[in-house]
């Protein structure tokens, strides 16, 4: 205690938004109580209008957690509508106290060394979000995804930025500084349909934040239909990551080749503004077919004549390269072909897929 009674500010705060989630929170909630982490901790947890026996399950494990010597601070609110994750977070971080912040999902579980070992390098980059490898369950449930998460290198982390699987680490692996969340945050309150995450991790990156991953399994990230990331729309997180392309990517490059002359690669020229139109040379591709049509005519242009744009092999293709082709779908065959031209990533070529 500090003078005046008032407890000490702890050192992480646990953040954990919680909606209708009596089915994982007993083993979600056992999870922070097994932390060896010998710092002082503290959970807040935000209800957001849960109908079902969540805050039971909370207060039950209040007592348990408190008399181990970790803080619970518990919010929340009965509307008839719950308010949504980034509503819930925000409101969960400021009733919190902690210098750093360790994000937890409800459906989720920390093995016992996560805030220890998350702790320790938020402390070595005070500016970054510190991620971690996962144990996806059920297992096989998203077995690309899981791989991407777990595989990416150091540098990947800051360079497949743009693709579609989102944050380089995911949200439910988040650890920061409180200082860093102030200075990027709080969270868009938009509700279900808004992608709080990707938002966030792109104001943190503008803002020259680092991405730092630890690499052991320190989640069981779980999978199932009830998910909050299921309520996105996959066209509104197109348009986000098309724009911040262009943002981010596209300026430092005079002229670029789309690599995908299929569907994906028409849709990304056509969903860029004119100015970066303009900048896209050629498509390139592997598939004999649409080499032989020898250029694509975008239809739909209101300029006069219409963008005829060539469409090449890959290796008659000049870089850099916005890649529009999914990885590790292809057996390897693409990778093999993008290892041939010895190219380096972020500088050559970048993922879009």
């Amino acid at each position: 205690m500090e003078a005046g009674g008032q407890p000490a500010a702890a050192h992480v705060s646990v953040i954990l938004p919680v909606h209708n989630a009596e089915a994982w929170l007993d083993e979600c909630l056992r999870s922070v109580l097994q932390q060896d982490f010998e710092g002082s901790m503290e959970l807040s947890v935000f209800n957001d209008a849960s109908k079902d026996k969540s805050m039971t399950i909370i207060e039950k494990w209040k007592v348990k957690l408190e008399d181990s010597g970790i803080l619970v601070v518990i919010g929340g609110h009965d509307s008839p509508s719950p308010r949504g994750v980034g509503y819930s977070k925000n409101q969960a971080i400021a009733q919190s106290s902690g210098s750093y912040l360790c994000f937890l999902d409800s459906d989720d579980a920390m093995m016992p060394q996560r805030v220890r070992l998350q702790h320790e390098a938020a402390v070595r980059h005070p500016t970054s979000i510190i991620g971690c490898q996962v144990r996806r369950e059920p297992p096989n449930s998203t077995e690309r995804y899981t791989r991407w998460i777990n595989q990416l290198a150091s540098d990947q982390l800051l360079t497949q930025v743009f693709t579609s699987h989102g944050p380089t680490v995911v949200m439910p692996t988040w650890f920061c500084s409180r200082a860093w969340f102030s200075h990027v945050g709080p969270f868009d309150e938009g509700g279900q349909g808004v992608p709080e995450d990707l938002l966030f991790f792109y104001s943190h990156l503008r803002k020259g934040g680092g991405v730092v991953r630890v690499d052991q399994s320190l989640l069981i990230y779980r999978y199932h239909p009830k998910a909050a990331t299921h309520s996105v729309l996959e066209t509104t997180i197109w348009t986000h990551r098309v724009r911040f392309l262009e943002e981010r990517a596209l300026p430092h490059w005079a002229a670029f080749t789309i690599w995908n002359a299929g569907r994906q690669g028409r849709r990304l020229y056509r969903s860029l503004t004119a100015e970066s139109r303009r900048k896209v040379v050629a498509f390139c591709d592997v598939d004999e077919n649409k080499i032989k049509k020898g250029f694509y005519s975008y239809e739909d242009s209101e300029e006069r004549p219409k963008p005829r744009v060539p469409i090449l092999h890959f290796r008659a293709a000049r870089p850099p390269f916005v890649i529009c082709v999914k990885l590790d779908l292809t057996g390897g065959a693409f990778e093999d072909n993008l290892r041939s031209l010895h190219l380096q990533e972020g500088r050559d070529f970048l993922h879009f897929s």
